[in-house]
């Protein structure tokens, strides 16, 4: 039995085995070995040309990335590029430990940013700018609340977090509830009670390594896990889904079953045209070319349910890497279930 596989497959495994092969890459350099520089510099741009025309393997590969590359930059939004520049941020990370903090700091600037350019461009300057402060004030004030009262999170503390700090909370706290809650709710297709899971499922992996980071620490005295009590997710889950509720209803038309959010989506048959060129007829296939017209912010989750485990890996939380990944690659068969197969 031969097992086939779409070109689109094709295309995620390859630029996936690339990541990995930087990924390899980096743990070499954490640990003084060799070969682990040489690494990294060729799976990071391998990954993006295997991502474009990694079906075109065997055939004629340099043609069709060239193509799809200005296929890419022609459709390239802003608010694409500063998503770019969100995941570019990660890099360096594993490379530059004592770095996070500024790191994670310009991050999370980035995909606010992001998140911030799409609702604009999606649903007008004032319901953007409407749901990025509804969202980072509720974020900000969920926090001093839970922080000074163990309400509705547990009890924890941001003493010692990392500046810059904003009332004793890290700045990228309120930042990230309006890029966690855009990109769920996005996924979810407007369904506020599947954001919020999707953003629990988040969190399974934000907590162990934000607390590793030294960014917050529990102390409740019923902790299920990294310290996190099962009311903590209650609370994400029910934040996260007001929250949800709320954009749909300040700006309906940005979501909804009919939006689309996949990895790089692409025209999957190559098309035949044929002309005539007297005296012959001349007959020419295309091969398939971008087409981000369907991409949405909703891209940020899976970018991050490779991130997010990937950073537990390096501060050797194994356990919790693989559990967040199961749990976030849970998530994403969930919404594309509840969307019959679309998400």
């Amino acid at each position: 039995m031969t097992l086939r596989f779409s070109p689109a497959t094709r295309r995620a495994g390859l630029a996936l085995a690339a990541l990995g092969v930087a990924f390899l890459g980096a743990l070499l350099v954490l640990r003084g070995l060799a070969g682990g520089w040489t690494l990294i510099l060729l799976g990071l741009p391998a990954s993006l040309g295997l991502g474009l025309a990694g079906d075109a393997l065997g055939g004629d590969f340099p043609g069709t990335l060239r193509a799809r590359w200005a296929a890419l930059a022609g459709q390239t939004r802003p608010w694409m590029l500063w998503l770019a520049l969100y995941a570019a941020l990660k890099v360096p990370v594993p490379l530059w430990p004592e770095g996070f903090s500024l790191l994670a700091l310009l991050s999370t600037g980035a995909l606010f940013v992001s998140a911030l350019a799409y609702a604009w461009e999606r649903a007008g300057a004032r319901r953007a700018l409407g749901m990025a402060v509804l969202a980072s004030s509720v974020g900000l004030g969920v926090e001093l609340l839970g922080s000074r009262t163990g309400f509705p999170f547990g009890v924890y503390t941001y003493a010692g977090a990392p500046a810059p700090t904003l009332l004793s909370v890290p700045l990228i706290v309120p930042l990230g509830w309006f890029a966690l809650t855009l990109a769920t709710t996005l996924l979810a297709g407007g369904r506020a009670w599947l954001a919020g899971v999707l953003m629990v499922a988040w969190d399974v992996g934000l907590e162990p390594l934000m607390t590793a980071q030294g960014y917050w620490t529990w102390s409740d005295p019923a902790p299920l896990w990294a310290g996190a009590p099962l009311q903590n997710f209650l609370g994400w889950w029910a934040v996260g889904s007001g929250l949800s509720w709320a954009f749909t209803r300040i700006s309906p038309g940005t979501f909804g079953p009919g939006r689309r959010a996949r990895n790089l989506p692409m025209q999957e048959r190559a098309v035949r045209v044929s002309f005539k060129v007297e005296p012959v007829t001349v007959e020419r296939v295309i091969q398939p070319q971008p087409d981000l017209s369907r991409l949405t912010f909703g891209v940020a989750y899976p970018v991050e349910t490779f991130f997010l485990p990937g950073g537990l890996v390096l501060v050797g939380r194994y356990l919790e890497a693989g559990v967040t990944l199961a749990a976030m690659l849970a998530g994403l068969a969930l919404a594309r279930a509840v969307r019959g197969g679309r998400a």
